[in-house]
């Protein structure tokens, strides 16, 4: 078996998402020396079930096997059947990891440091077009570069959202953001807060937002949200506060009449 080849595949394996945990399954197979072979994952994220089938050939002049593709299986509660989409691997470090590729067939976009046929890198967003499929069955793939104009960061200061106020937090919720992920916010909307979720939207130059039970919703839907909550909220603590002092008072009744009582013998 070459060794050599072997790591590098495991080493593949691993920065595109699939983790460590088929090593010796790989091994085996590349021992046997079949001219192809599939290795199976299966991933959870939350309630969304993922297969992907992960697809290894020998060459035709060596004893090296490439990981050439993996076919992606998505069943979530929203869908009858389940999606499928089939991401290709390069010796290149921009290949969509398992993460990703679930972001982009949840309908999220994706920034990537991308290269072109002559190696030269660019920045785009990518996301897939549910509405336009390819001779092999794909979705194609819809790219936003940097002239296309979307600027994640001008995009979330738009909106007063909490974590922007932290540098740290900032850089993290835009890394987030990048990824692809749908991602827990702060909403802030006069000295009231609301947890939100967002998700980058770059064909429409904005923004997504969805509620605490992740239904998509208009922003300034969240901005009366957050006011009726914050004032439901003054609304029981002032009622909290009205029977602590009926309480106290109701707790001094007895005592003071029962030293009315005693003042009143002493006098007859």
């Amino acid at each position: 078996m070459n060794e050599k080849n072997f790591d590098y595949l495991n080493k593949q394996m691993k920065y595109t998402g699939f983790g460590e945990g088929h090593s010796d399954e790989l091994k085996g197979k590349i021992e046997k020396q079949t001219p192809e072979f599939t290795i199976f994952h299966q991933q959870d994220f939350g309630k969304d079930n993922t297969v992907a089938m992960l697809q290894f050939k020998k060459s035709d002049d060596s004893d090296m096997y490439f990981f050439n593709r993996y076919n992606l299986l998505l069943k979530n509660e929203q869908a009858t059947e389940a999606a499928k989409q089939t991401f290709y691997i390069s010796s290149k470090d921009d290949n969509i990891t398992l993460k990703e590729a679930y972001n982009l067939m949840s309908g999220r976009a994706v920034n990537k440091e991308l290269s072109t046929r002559e190696g030269d890198k660019y920045n785009a967003w990518v996301q897939l077009d549910f509405k336009s499929i390819d001779k092999n069955g794909n979705y194609e793939t819809k790219k936003f570069n940097q002239n296309y104009g979307y600027d994640l960061e001008q995009a979330l200061a738009k909106h007063p959202i909490k974590e922007l106020s932290n540098e740290v937090d900032k850089s993290r919720l835009i890394e987030s953001l990048q990824r692809g992920n749908r991602q827990s916010v702060t909403l802030q909307h006069e000295g009231k807060e609301n947890k939100i979720f967002i998700e980058a939207a770059p064909q429409f130059k904005s923004l997504n937002f969805y509620d605490g039970d992740m239904k998509r919703v208009n922003i300034q839907t969240l901005y009366e949200k957050t006011g009726e909550r914050q004032t439901e909220q003054q609304a029981a603590k002032k009622e909290a506060v009205k029977s602590d002092k009926v309480g106290e008072d109701d707790s001094e009744g007895p005592k003071q009449r029962k030293r009315t009582r005693k003042k009143k013998q002493s006098i007859s």
